[in-house]
């Protein structure tokens, strides 16, 4: 499977400006500009759409490591925190909040670190990467 998406910018990259586009048009010609990654401009920015990719490999991935387990979650709620420092990533913080009925902690505790480390945005991302998580 190979999955694409598209940038394209004018100008320098301080006053220039962007778009994506994702092969699924979610992403369609969405702006981005230094602003946007820098500032709070309008638009989005690379950190914020490893973010959202962290995020949603981690959680499909417990999905799938709690149902081969024979867990089948209420919910899962991710939220990934990514740092850029000194121009790179330095870490991806996970924060989860879960509902999976019948699971004791420690389980779950072990089926997170599983999904922390083998989701494979995991496997991409050359930086620290911690999770935290509530269980109800």
């Amino acid at each position: 499977m190979i999955r694409k998406a598209t940038a394209m910018w004018t100008g320098s990259g301080k006053e220039g400006k962007g778009h994506l586009t994702t092969q699924s048009t979610v992403l369609n010609q969405t702006q981005y500009s230094y602003l946007s990654r820098f500032e709070e401009g309008i638009g989005t920015n690379p950190e914020e759409l490893i973010a959202a990719a962290h995020a949603g490999c981690f959680t499909m991935k417990l999905s799938f490591l709690l149902t081969g387990a024979g867990f089948v979650p209420d919910e899962l709620i991710t939220t990934c925190h990514i740092t850029l420092e000194g121009g790179a990533i330095t870490s991806s913080k996970l924060v989860l909040s879960a509902c999976v009925p019948g699971i004791d902690h420690e389980k779950f505790g072990e089926l997170v670190k599983d999904a922390e480390a083998n989701c494979p945005i995991s496997k991409l991302l050359n930086t620290e990467i911690s999770t935290e998580f509530t269980l109800s």
